[in-house]
């Protein structure tokens, strides 16, 4: 069975070589494209032309860009029962941490593989093991899925997977997140492979700008949340105010003060998501009608557990109410991303 390094690179050093060599000694075809690194470069990617194929273009478009444009060159000259394996370019990963990858895909039902790191010990930089941890969480929020190194560049799959690739959004770092909160999307299970824990002090070759290309691989859940919060503080400040004036009815006055409010709050977060988070391409009446009704299944779970909190508990129900809102936060975010926008730009 073919297998296929797919290594991504921007400005890199004489360590590209050295992997391009090392991974042609083990059998392994390369595909290596330049994300616009410049002329001062072209004198190593022609030495390194004698191990893999180099193809490129003339303006850094981002690591998401390089890779979807290996993805189709690969697609293009290679079997769908191919192997796949993305390598970065910075000397991050082993020669045979790439082939045990591809060895777990080889075995795998086009599965995606991850060669993950462990992130322990004090070479390892604070940052990153923060990093990762705070995004492992997100993710499984987010997903459903526990991962522990939503990070990893070093990932092996079947070629068979490439066209739900090359539809996924993203074109810088951004690219790797979205593609694992695709596959549970589309059915593709996630096998992870311990790999070394290779770090350099400073991590001097890499060109992730921590701020900004942290905000990009956070943007589809910041945005989310930024919306939740708007519609939250409408659909609160409704529901404190009709608890009060439906006070004496009981139990059943919270439940319709808690539906009265989440009609309000539904139209405004279904705009907001609609045209800013999700961007979605679909007419309106179709995206409409699917957020109707996972709106009315969150209601429906969402006000028989306030009932449950309140009667049962005797939670107070302002309290109550914030701890439910929580519970459904991420299966709202997870469930509109796959399938109310689904068709979105």
């Amino acid at each position: 069975m073919t297998t296929v390094a797919l290594i991504p690179s921007y400005q890199p050093d004489s360590r590209l070589l050295g992997l391009a060599e090392a991974l042609h000694a083990c059998g392994v075809e390369e595909v290596v494209v330049d994300d616009g690194s410049g002329e001062r470069y072209r004198p190593l990617y022609a030495a390194v032309r004698r191990f893999a194929t180099v193809i490129g273009y003339g303006v850094n478009r981002g690591k998401g860009h390089a890779l979807k444009e290996g993805l189709s060159y690969i697609q293009r000259h290679y079997p769908a029962d191919a192997v796949v394996v993305t390598v970065d370019a910075d000397g991050q990963h082993d020669p045979s941490d790439v082939l045990l990858c591809a060895q777990e895909a080889q075995g795998a039902d086009d599965a995606l593989v991850l060669g993950c790191r462990n992130f322990s010990g004090f070479d390892v930089p604070l940052r990153s093991r923060l990093g990762n941890k705070i995004t492992c969480q997100a993710y499984r929020l987010a997903s459903g899925t526990k991962v522990s190194d939503t990070q990893t560049g070093l990932r092996a799959f079947s070629a068979r997977l490439i066209a739900m690739m090359l539809a996924v959004s993203g074109e810088r770092y951004e690219y790797e997140m979205n593609v694992l909160l695709a596959c549970p999307t589309h059915d593709v299970p996630i096998h992870e492979v311990p790999i070394r824990t290779i770090y350099e002090e400073g991590n001097p070759t890499s060109h992730f700008r921590p701020v900004h290309d942290s905000l990009l691989v956070y943007r589809g859940i910041v945005t989310f949340a930024a919306s939740s919060f708007v519609s939250f503080l409408v659909d609160y400040g409704m529901f404190a105010l009709l608890a009060r004036l439906f006070m004496a009815y009981g139990s059943w006055g919270v439940a319709l003060a808690n539906v009265s409010a989440r009609i309000v709050s539904a139209n405004v977060n279904f705009g907001i998501n609609r045209k800013l988070v999700f961007h979605s391409k679909e007419r309106l009446y179709v995206t409409a009608v699917r957020y109707a009704m996972l709106a009315a299944a969150i209601l429906v779970a969402n006000t028989l557990t306030m009932l449950l909190l309140v009667d049962l508990l005797g939670v107070p129900a302002t309290l109550a109410k914030l701890a439910v809102e929580t519970l459904f936060f991420f299966a709202s975010w997870s469930t509109q991303r796959s399938v109310v926008f689904a068709g979105r730009e």
